[in-house]
């Protein structure tokens, strides 16, 4: 997969939806847990959940669309075998 510079095939950002469903509480060093999830893979898009969890709560809930995209001719592209492959792998079960 490459970069997504001008002639190359890539990904683009389609749809972000964000759930804000506490406060987060800013603590020095403090790492942050994010989960990600492949939840739908299309043709040639697919879709990311992602949740982000402080003290063992998910504060933050979003949901990612992302296309295969050919910067060449400006249009979305149907996803390579080695795309789908790697995007499966985070699929839920």
């Amino acid at each position: 997969m490459t970069e997504g510079a001008p002639g190359d095939g890539g990904v683009i950002l389609a749809r972000l939806e964000v759930d804000y469903l506490r406060q987060l509480y800013y603590r020095v060093g403090e790492r942050l847990c994010v989960r990600s999830t492949v939840t739908r893979l299309g043709t040639s898009s697919f879709t990311v959940r992602q949740e982000l969890v402080q003290d063992d709560e998910v504060a933050i809930r979003a949901s990612v669309v992302m296309v295969s995209f050919d910067f060449a001719t400006d249009t979305s592209r149907a996803m390579s075998d080695d795309e789908r492959t790697h995007w499966s792998r985070f699929a839920e079960p």
